[in-house]
């Protein structure tokens, strides 16, 4: 029998592994990795829950037994790969394991192993750039302790961007089991191209910490606010630079900080944007981005981007064309992009027509979960083979 069929001809069962049963600032990218499943069932495994589960959508199962035993599962899962008696991941007959970030596939690998299946794991970012992950420690952290046999064992590694590829490959992956993988989004058919009424606003999405570069952003609406146009700063989000860049941004005459929202608003404030800002730059502990979903999600809603060039957001966004890239820690040059789009009419519609183009083209979330589904057979049919 192939490897992909079910003797019930229903949909084969895999395991996908993410620790926390999710935080909400991965609810949405993570949800839309399997939207365009047809023959393939996640079923999510982890060993806590967290707020974003219940819009996840699909089944969850969580390591461990009730009560105080199951910490101890939890803990023996952790630190020596001992898999619980509950739940029954034998039972459901699981034909792969697809663990999402670095560490989560550490932590997967003695599921794969328990019950023979092929592992793959995705990596986003800071699980294959920042320094500490990699470095040695005493005592070695999980992912450090099985690091080489995460190598050596997983079937297929697969990056968000060209850059997340390369910076693996540095890290001694193996370049035969890296592809790149990118993250797709919801094209809602009915959104609307036309220029926001001008255009009065500029915005940041994402978390509040230094690899994103918000002071390059905060510094550059202030210089356009020296030389007189008015320009709100929309910020949304929050983390655990929110004082600091609070106090950088209280000079600013028009800033507002939104904290976190509905991924539908989130887009209605994108659509109404001049320009989504992504000035992110790497971080002194080495963290960068994998490629902000963000940046795919304004290109969708006809916004253009500017964003530095850093990480794989050259890979989204083509400069001139479907918004700018800048240098890395560049005020200057984020506000000689913004006082193009405010000086030259027409130039935020193109822009905007072009990114959506793109996005439909590069980026829809069922094209690019079908490909997902399609390497994930390919996986399962080749431990067949095997």
């Amino acid at each position: 029998m192939n490897p992909t069929d079910n003797q019930d001809g229903g949909r084969e069962t895999i395991l996908v592994y993410r620790d926390r049963i999710v935080p909400p600032s991965e609810l949405h990218f993570l949800r839309r990795l399997y939207v365009g499943f047809e023959r393939l069932n996640p079923l999510w495994v982890g060993r806590s829950r967290d707020s974003g589960l219940a819009d996840l959508g699909g089944e969850a199962v969580f390591l461990g037994r009730e009560g105080v035993l199951g910490g101890v599962d939890r803990e023996l899962f952790k630190h020596l790969g001992v898999l619980p008696p509950v739940p029954d991941l034998r039972s459901r007959s699981p034909k792969l394991v697809h663990a999402h970030f670095g560490r989560g596939g550490a932590l997967a690998l003695p599921i794969a192993r328990a019950l023979k299946l092929p592992l793959v794991v995705s990596f986003y970012g800071a699980d294959a750039t920042k320094d500490k992950q990699y470095r040695k420690r005493f005592p070695p952290s999980v992912f450090q302790r099985r690091l080489q046999a995460l190598k050596d064992e997983a079937a297929l590694f697969l990056c968000v961007s060209g850059f997340i590829k390369a910076q693996l490959i540095t890290r001694g992956f193996p370049p035969e089991k890296l592809l790149v993988q990118h993250s797709g989004v919801n094209i809602d058919k009915e959104y609307g191209m036309d220029d926001p009424a001008s255009g009065g606003y500029v915005m940041f999405a994402g978390r509040f910490v230094e690899k994103k570069g918000i002071p390059s952003l905060i510094e550059a609406v202030r210089r356009l606010e020296a030389e007189g146009p008015t320009l709100r700063l929309v910020l949304v989000g929050d983390g655990p630079m929110e004082a600091e860049l609070r106090g950088a941004a209280a000079a600013l005459r028009h800033v507002e900080f939104r904290g976190w929202m509905p991924n539908d608003e989130l887009r209605r404030w994108m659509r109404g944007a001049l320009a989504l800002c992504v000035p992110s730059q790497r971080a002194s502990d080495g963290d960068a981005e994998g490629l902000p979903t963000v940046v795919i999600e304004a290109m969708a809603a006809g916004t253009p981007v500017i964003g530095s060039r850093h990480a794989g957001i050259g890979e989204a966004v083509e400069d001139g064309h479907t918004g700018f890239l800048i240098p890395e820690q560049d005020p200057e040059a984020l506000a000689a992009a913004l006082r193009r789009l405010i000086d030259e009419p027409g130039l935020r519609h193109q822009l905007g027509e072009n990114a959506r183009q793109a996005a439909v083209t590069h980026f829809d979330m069922v094209a690019q979960s079908r490909r997902l589904e399609e390497r994930l057979l390919g996986v399962m049919a080749a431990a067949g083979r095997g």
